[in-house]
């Protein structure tokens, strides 16, 4: 009898190890079949003409053997490189699951519908590009809350609404190209908080308004381009702006060099 007891009781021991352990030991598989997922959902919502997904098998354990793909030593996505595949359709929202995405390259293809609002939690992101494709609908205020990025390019498409205060949150901003979209409304002024930005490309859209003065105070700002809107009022000729080229303003025609500057116009 208390043989018998002794065995139940290790057995019950060992049982409860196993299921300890199983937690750990199968995390990193299941994030990576999380990303699986994620990149699943986008293809299965594509046009693929060109086969580019075609390595794309659900059925592996996890993600990092597919072309286009690049993973970490974790085996979790870190990368993902779709420019000029002819892909058409919309972007998959499980793309926000990727969350150890750096670099989102799915540019020059026929990518429709919007950009999705659950891309705002991919919090190591570093470069959207999204360029050159028919994406439509409003810039997703969300995209304002990923403090690593770094590049954002979506020029290019069919992009209405307007800019979004909260991309002023993006203060590791480098390159910010909205330029050939439908965007209108002004230019908002939180755009002056990101002292990393480099690159401003805002030009052949339906932007209204004057140009903030706080852009002037952008100390890295080498390269802006605002021309073919329907701008306002004084050109800023100090800080930064003073030595943006004329052409940079061209086909505005409400806007002009020297005189005050006004707020509102």
């Amino acid at each position: 009898m208390a043989l018998a007891a002794a065995t139940r009781t290790a057995s019950l021991a060992a049982a409860v190890l196993i299921v300890a352990m199983v937690p750990a030991a199968s995390l990193e598989p299941a994030a990576a079949n999380k990303d699986a997922d994620a990149l699943t959902a986008l293809r299965s919502g594509l046009k693929d003409p060109d086969g580019a997904l075609a390595s794309w098998d659900p059925s592996l354990v996890n993600p990092c053997t597919w072309f286009h793909v690049t993973c970490d030593g974790s085996n979790r996505v870190i990368r993902l490189d779709l420019g000029k595949q002819k892909l058409s359709g919309p972007l998959a929202p499980e793309l926000g699951q990727l969350d150890q995405l750096q670099f989102m390259e799915i540019y020059e293809n026929n990518i429709e519908g919007r950009i999705p609002s659950e891309l705002g939690g991919l919090a190591s992101l570093v470069g959207l590009d999204l360029h050159g494709n028919r994406i439509s609908g409003p810039i997703p205020l969300a995209l304002g809350n990923i403090q690593s990025l770094k590049l954002l390019e979506i020029y290019g498409n069919n992009i209405q609404g307007q800019i979004p205060s909260e991309l002023g949150g993006l203060t590791n901003l480098v390159s910010l190209d909205l330029q050939d979209n439908s965007i209108s409304g002004p230019i908002p002024a939180t755009l002056g908080n990101i002292k990393s930005l480099k690159f401003l490309r805002v030009s052949h859209n339906r932007l209204t308004g004057p140009i903030p003065r706080e852009l002037a105070g952008l100390p890295n700002l080498r390269v802006a381009d605002f021309s073919s809107n329907n701008l306002c009022g004084a050109i800023p000729a100090t800080g930064a702006l003073k030595n943006i080229p004329p052409n940079s303003f061209a086909n505005n025609p409400r806007l002009h060099q020297g005189g005050a500057y006004v707020p509102s116009c």
